[in-house]
């Protein structure tokens, strides 16, 4: 295949890379707001062709990835199906679903496209985070496959197939509610947390000195970038709240009863939250 993807970062660039590892495709063309971007994704072998005009970019390509934050996500998937042919297969990669879906319903090639989510990645941003084998043995989440066409979700499934991952399907509605509690409020638990740690240990070298362990793997998510996370958090506003006053909750109800010295109740907590072992093994 010729694969278009547009947004070389993190998602993009370590898909880049997996595509080429697994002969998928064997033409990759960039497309990137930031020409920087490009120079670095050439440099380091995760496009073969760095372009910025989008349409030539979307009509010489087989599969269209669509990688930029989820706001960009809004204006430029339109763009992208604008110049989409029936021959083509377009994806996005983002990590909400329902407004986009939206957004292209009434789309005259909304059948070409396939909403997925891979449910992988890292703290890290840019051409320089793409690793390779990222989605080996992880999810894909394929929202609302009824409305794309069967050649179009064929093609989708050989695709991640071939990059051993997982597949499920669920329509958009579901998804952002089930991201909610999976994924983004792991992201704003470890914001607050390293906001935390920042304001009440003022001494930069004791926080290197001490953090190891759990605390590191906690506020590893910190490091993400607030351009990929705002929008995310913006677009699943209800979702994240819900799963926010639960969280706030739970950590309402700790404090509690360590005020109260309740140990027992505090052991019994924690038993509780160790039955997560038998789902995540």
């Amino acid at each position: 295949m010729v694969v278009t993807i547009i947004g070389i970062g993190l998602i993009g660039g370590s898909l880049a890379l997996s595509l080429k590892e697994t002969a998928l495709a064997h033409h990759i063309i960039g497309v990137d707001r930031s020409p920087e971007h490009l120079r670095e994704a050439v440099a380091i072998g995760l496009i073969d062709e760095p372009t910025q005009d989008l349409s030539e970019a979307v009509r010489r390509a087989d599969l269209v990835v669509v990688a930029v934050p989820m706001d960009a996500m809004l204006k430029v998937l339109p763009q992208v199906l604008d110049a989409a042919t029936e021959r083509q297969t377009v994806i996005d990669v983002g990590s909400t679903k329902a407004l986009l879906l939206g957004a292209v319903e009434n789309h005259p090639q909304r059948s070409r496209f396939v909403a997925v989510h891979p449910m992988a990645g890292t703290e890290y941003s840019g051409p320089s985070a793409a690793l390779p084998g990222l989605f080996r043995d992880k999810t894909l989440v394929i929202c609302d496959a009824p409305r794309s066409a069967p050649d179009a979700v064929a093609r989708v499934e050989a695709v991640f197939g071939r990059l051993a991952m997982r597949l499920v399907y669920m329509d958009g509605t579901a998804h952002d509610l089930h991201t909610a509690y999976i994924s983004h409020i792991s992201h704003i638990t470890s914001f607050a947390l390293a906001l935390t740690v920042l304001e009440k240990e003022k001494e930069d070298e004791q926080i290197f000195a001490l953090a190891s362990g759990g605390f590191e793997s906690t506020v590893r998510l910190a490091k993400s970038s607030p351009d990929m996370w705002v929008p995310i958090f913006r677009q699943n506003r209800e979702n994240v709240l819900d799963v926010l006053d639960e969280h706030i909750h739970q950590l309402q109800h700790l404090r509690q009863l360590l005020n109260q010295e309740d140990y027992s109740a505090v052991y019994q907590q924690i038993q509780q939250a160790n039955l997560i072992k038998k789902i995540l093994k």
